[in-house]
């Protein structure tokens, strides 16, 4: 039975796709390599902070993913908004797995997983800082939060340099994405006017925040805004 499943993963390829009844697409990247090599058992203990619905068990052993639990995990983290599932990266899983076991800390809570690219849309006309090009629209991108050592664990994530994390500690979550190796964080207190040095800074992201944006921000919004956050973030006192 391994060795079938195993030989099911390499024919596959890139693309894992596990019954088109469950209408979930279960992605690999990288090279053939990964498939063969041995693969490392990984389980997650999730809750879902808006369904409630919770995950709790393997969704890989020492073959590969599981595909029933992989078919679970992708309904569990599908777009509750929208009632809709979308595709979902094994890389994902797996940063999000260690980042969780280098905490310390057992449950994780689901804020959002992936979304559709209306959903995108209306959540970019409530909040603050959604991307045009969000990693959640590719089904790359968890954002999550833990009763404690919050901080702490986003730090340990970024170290790993597995892909995006950004750190919202008033709002008390991680965003965690297997895209492309960046970091970032988001404080309300960043945003105050007023000084002297770095008010043109002041003055960008306090105009991301007061105005109420009709449309996820662009890359070069995004970017924009990110540099002045860290620049903000740089100047002493």
């Amino acid at each position: 039975m391994n060795l079938k499943r195993r030989d099911l993963l390499l024919a596959a390829g890139l693309t894992l796709v596990f019954g088109t009844s469950a209408s979930a697409r279960i992605l690999v990247e990288g090279n053939m390599d990964a498939l063969r090599a041995p693969s490392t058992p990984r389980r997650l203990t999730l809750r879902h902070a808006h369904t409630g619905e919770t995950f709790n068990g393997p969704y890989r052993d020492h073959v590969g993913p599981l595909p029933d639990a992989m078919i679970d995990l992708s309904y569990f983290l599908r777009d509750h908004r929208e009632d809709e599932r979308g595709p979902m990266f094994v890389e994902t899983l797996d940063f999000l797995a260690d980042v969780i076991s280098e905490s310390g800390v057992a449950s994780t809570t689901v804020l959002s997983a992936y979304r559709t690219p209306r959903t995108n849309a209306k959540l970019a006309t409530k909040y603050f800082g959604v991307a045009e090009k969000s990693q959640h629209l590719a089904g790359r991108a968890i954002d999550i939060t833990l009763d404690r050592r919050l901080e702490k664990t986003a730090g340990l994530a970024r170290t790993m340099s597995r892909g995006g994390v950004g750190w919202y500690p008033k709002s008390h979550f991680i965003h965690l994405d297997s895209g492309p190796v960046r970091h970032w964080t988001v404080e309300s207190s960043l945003v105050a006017r007023g000084g002297k040095q770095g008010k043109s800074d002041d003055s960008i992201v306090a105009g991301f925040l007061e105005r109420k944006p009709k449309r996820p921000l662009s890359v070069s919004e995004r970017m924009k805004l990110h540099k002045a956050l860290a620049r903000k973030q740089a100047r002493p006192g």
